[in-house]
């Protein structure tokens, strides 16, 4: 977005100010004196000056030019710094609340007013008695510092949301290619690790069957556990498997025995792992360096060292050189991808990883990865600087009242009446502190407002009040309408049914109708309130019209002013819902899209693999069960020649989009890691009770059920549960408040109508979604109810998990 030049405002604000004065007085025909006229000029150079960088160096700026224009105001006459005093200290004020955190605006904000106020005590005492100019000008300050606050807070969240359907857009294109590789380091880190270990153990039995006969039945033994693990290992990978797995450092130790048992030397040093990504690259990592050492050196001693510490994990595996002799059974086994998907694993976990040859013959790979994460959370500004900051504007707000003691205590005014000045300053910062509760408490800092309305009209008659009539129940109103715009926004956002077509100005009745039904008592109320406070402020000043026209009068301004408060806070809701529904619907598409190309991904791998690799591991079992050994390692070999040649041929092409299939609950981790990757906290769980195949209409709105759950979820986190029981499927939602209600609950409704489903809502926005899972029981006969497959979907209907 492109910026508006700093030094426009500054230019045009000098050339107004020239306009009120001099400009004024030279038209009425007066002439400033030239001492004057010269006083103006060095005040308003700096201020413009100032201004004009005032992005770079906002609290200066504010300072330089408050202190500057009241300077100024001193010597030159009336209207001399009007301009340059209100709009350029408001702009100073405006600008930092845009460019620095709340607390810095507030305390500058504050701290301006204060000065001001003690500025005018220096020059006009205590005995003024007519001070709604304070009140005024504090009125301009508060409203400055508030436009730039909520400024900064709306270019904050639009940064967010670009940030977010950034991320989103980049994961869209990521989530396939991840998947790819994900698969491709599964197959490669499963199956040629256990065939590998196959086709090693298979010919050193064959090399010693004169030798150790009795190594020849242990070798068929392993290779058909081997065969049954790598079948179970490749259909977890077609469909994650959603079983505990044991602690890291179990699956580390119970790796180093099975190559214990093959005869490797293997010693360790194993520490406990955390879950998650690094445990997942150390098992990775460990498993390639140990299949690589009984691949090219065999009988090697070999060392394993895996450390958590605080800042980093270290993962190190070393071997020494092979004994004499040794025959590398399995040196032309490997594929060439070790190493990338070595390197791969520790990138992905945020990590490096380094190998090459040790001083004495032997190989070493070390992979540093994050430790745990025990640092404390950094306070964004240190303590010292806001207590600097408190000091600076305590020792700018005293700063007006040293000359008034010093110079003028014995000029200063005895008089014990309270100003009307004094009062209204009162009631409004008491409006303002109100104002701040808004957001907390909605109902009572409501209430608050209208209670202090009615005190305008006693402020005006203790303090003598002698301005106009109207403006202290105008400006009481002032605080009302703010928080009506607020109740309004809100109550348009939250509204029930479908988001707007567009984002026009134009408001239909039926738009209208759930802002009035949730802002009817407060509207009534506001209302009834401020007309009696005006007429009460009207009649105590005293007038010749009649009661009754002067409560109508009242009545109708009021009415008008919470009329446009509502019409302005319907728009601004209206326009947050319209930009984020928009953003929705493309986080929405982006997603599907994204885990419709990684599922179908996986389903094209997976028609490779039943094809090929598990037929042939199939093969290997059978020969190894009848007791071939020959049969066994030729079988072996040609698995890992079906791997070599699936893993070379799985970035060809891709699956059409006219023939991808519909993804069903096997798909749910894939949505899951496209929405953490847009920045939600998401967490899915299946219970054991979940069939393995599921009816293929169930299956096919379940997914999509849960699909249209989580795009409507925000930032707090979420939950979403599958349970089966009684012949029901289960989709319990948690943390997701828009789908208790609204058009997130209709979609629902509409999608699980079509199988006689329910969707119900429980305690704490909860919503319980229930299929039916016998076939019997669903609606007309649903197409692929059974289980068979629908036309288009694929083998969808045939759900393996």
């Amino acid at each position: 977005m492109k910026r508006t030049d700093d030094r426009l405002l500054p230019v045009l604000l000098i050339c107004v100010q020239a306009v009120v004065w001099p400009g004024a007085a030279l038209a009425r025909g007066t002439v400033p004196p030239a001492s004057a006229l010269l006083v103006a000029i060095l005040v308003a150079g700096p201020v413009t000056a100032a201004l004009a960088l005032r992005r770079t160096r906002p609290v200066t700026t504010l300072v330089l030019v408050a202190a500057a224009c009241a300077l100024g105001a001193g010597p030159l006459p009336t209207g001399a710094m009007a301009v340059l005093g209100t709009a350029g200290v408001a702009l100073a004020l405006f600008t930092v609340a845009t460019e620095r955190d709340a607390f810095t605006s507030v305390m500058c904000t504050m701290a301006l007013a204060a000065w001001q106020f003690l500025h005018m005590i220096g020059l006009h005492g205590l005995s003024d008695q007519d001070g709604l100019d304070l009140v005024l000008t504090a009125l301009l300050y508060a409203t400055a510092c508030g436009a730039g606050l909520f400024v900064r807070r709306a270019r904050c969240a639009r940064r967010a949301a670009e940030q977010l359907l950034k991320r989103a857009e980049s994961e869209r294109h990521r989530l396939p290619a991840a998947e790819l590789r994900r698969m491709e380091r599964e197959l490669h880190d499963v199956s040629a690790h256990h065939l590998t270990a196959v086709v090693v153990t298979a010919g050193a039995a064959l090399g010693l069957r004169e030798a150790r006969p009795e190594l020849a039945d242990e070798a068929l033994r392993f290779a058909v556990g081997t065969g049954h693990e790598v079948t179970r290992a490749l259909g977890a990978v077609r469909a994650p498997s959603r079983e505990e797995l044991s602690s890291p450092e179990d699956r580390l130790l119970d790796l180093v025995e099975g190559f214990r048992r093959l005869g490797q030397q293997v010693d360790y040093e194993i520490g406990p792992l955390p879950d998650g990504s690094v445990a997942d690259a150390a098992f990775g990592i460990v498993r390639e360096a140990l299949t690589n050492v009984a691949r090219h050196a065999p009988g090697a001693h070999t060392r394993v060292r895996c450390r958590y510490g605080d800042t980093r994990t270290d993962v190190v595996v070393t071997s020494s050189a092979p004994p004499a002799g040794a025959t590398a059974h399995g040196a032309d086994l490997g594929g060439g991808r070790g190493t990338a998907f070595l390197r791969s694993r520790a990138r992905e976990a945020g990590g490096t990883l380094t190998s090459g040859p040790t001083a004495d013959g032997g190989w070493e790979v070390s992979a540093a990865l994050p430790g745990r994460t025990a640092a404390p959370v950094e306070r964004s500004v240190p303590r010292g600087y806001r207590l600097a900051q408190l000091t600076a504007a305590a020792g700018l707000v005293l700063q007006p009242l040293l000359p008034v003691l010093v110079i003028r205590a014995e000029d200063m005014p005895s008089g014990s009446q309270v100003s009307a000045g004094a009062l209204f300053a009162l009631l409004a910062a008491a409006q303002a502190v109100t104002l701040l509760w808004l957001r907390r408490a909605p109902r009572a800092a409501t209430g608050v407002l209208l209670a202090l309305a009615p005190l305008w009209p006693v402020a005006m008659a203790v303090g003598d009040y002698t301005g106009p009539v109207v403006l202290p129940p105008a400006l009481s109103m002032l605080a009302t309408c703010g928080a009506l715009v607020a109740h309004a926004a809100q109550a348009s956002r939250t509204a029930a049914g479908p988001p707007p077509a567009g984002n026009r100005a134009h408001l239909s009745p039926r738009w209208l109708r759930p802002v009035a039904a949730a802002t009817a008592t407060a509207v009534t109320l506001a209302v009834a309130v401020h007309a009696a406070a005006a007429t009460a402020a009207v009649l105590g000043r005293g007038t010749t019209a009649p009661v009754w026209a002067v409560a109508a009068s009242a009545t109708a301004g009021a009415s008008v002013a919470v009329g446009a408060a509502l019409w302005g806070g319907t728009l601004r809701g209206r326009r947050d819902r319209f930009v984020q529904g928009t953003r929705d619907e493309r986080l929405a598409a982006w997603t599907e899209e994204a885990v419709r190309d990684a599922w179908a991904e996986r389903r094209r791998i997976a028609a490779g693999l039943e094809t090929t690799v598990l037929a042939r591991t199939a093969d290997m079992v059978a020969e190894a069960e009848a007791g071939r050994l020959d049969g066994t390692a030729e079988r072996a070999r040609e698995a890992l020649t079906a791997m070599r040649a699936l893993l070379d041929t799985v970035g060809e092409g891709g699956t059409e989009v006219a023939r991808r299939p519909q993804p069903t609950l096997q798909a749910l981790d894939l949505l899951a890691h496209q929405c953490r990757a847009t920045g939600r906290d998401v967490e899915i769980r299946l219970t054991g009770r979940v069939p393995e195949r599921l009816p293929t209409a169930v299956d096919l709105t379940a997914y999509h059920a849960a699909e249209t759950v989580l795009a409507a979820s925000g930032e707090g986190p979420t939950v979403l549960e599958l349970d089966a029981r009684d012949d029901m499927l289960t989709l319990t939602v948690t943390g997701v408040p828009g789908a208790a209600h609204g058009i997130v609950r209709e979609r629902l409704v509409a999608r699980v109508a079509a199988l006689d489903g329910t969707v119900t809502t429980g305690p704490a926005d909860t919503v319980h979604l229930r299929l039916p899972l016998t076939p019997g029981t669903e609606a007309g006969g649903t197409p692929g109810a059974t289980g068979a497959p629908v036309a288009g979907q694929g083998d969808e209907g045939e759900r393996e998990r």
